[in-house]
């Protein structure tokens, strides 16, 4: 299979499934989102939210299991590099209201001016985040 074909497979399904989860339960597909809210109290209401985690944990699990080859690099800072880079992230989600699921995804598809501005400083602040790691 060509290269770019997966790539564009799975921005089709994360669009569909972003469509579908708005269509039918009325809600935004943004992880940070749905993680933070699954972690206060638990409800009935958040029924979905577990769901939708679940889904992606084990979604991502038999992928793994079906095409291994996706899942074989290296990580080239090292874990600590890794967890450090992924609070910042997650702090980052925080602070910009949101993720890139949330605001790239679906902000973007109903034109929110807020989402298109939060787009654009996280595609500009990973530009030079690679610039500058590339320089060290």
């Amino acid at each position: 299979m060509e290269f770019w074909i997966m790539p564009l497979l799975g921005g089709v399904l994360i669009g569909l499934a972003s469509t579908i989860l708005l269509y039918f339960n009325g809600k935004i597909a943004g992880i940070s989102g749905i993680l933070g809210g699954a972690l206060k109290k638990a409800t009935k209401e958040n029924y979905w939210r577990y769901t939708f985690l679940l889904g992606l944990i084990f979604g991502s699990l038999i992928f793994s299991l079906i095409f291994p080859q996706f899942f074989k690099y290296e990580i080239p800072r090292g874990w600590t590099a890794a967890i450090v880079g992924g609070l910042f992230v997650g702090y980052s989600t925080r602070l910009g209201s949101g993720c890139t699921s949330g605001h790239g995804v679906c902000g973007l598809a109903r034109f929110s001016k807020r989402s298109f501005v939060a787009t654009i400083t996280f595609m500009a602040s990973a530009m030079v985040t690679v610039a500058v790691l590339k320089l060290f």
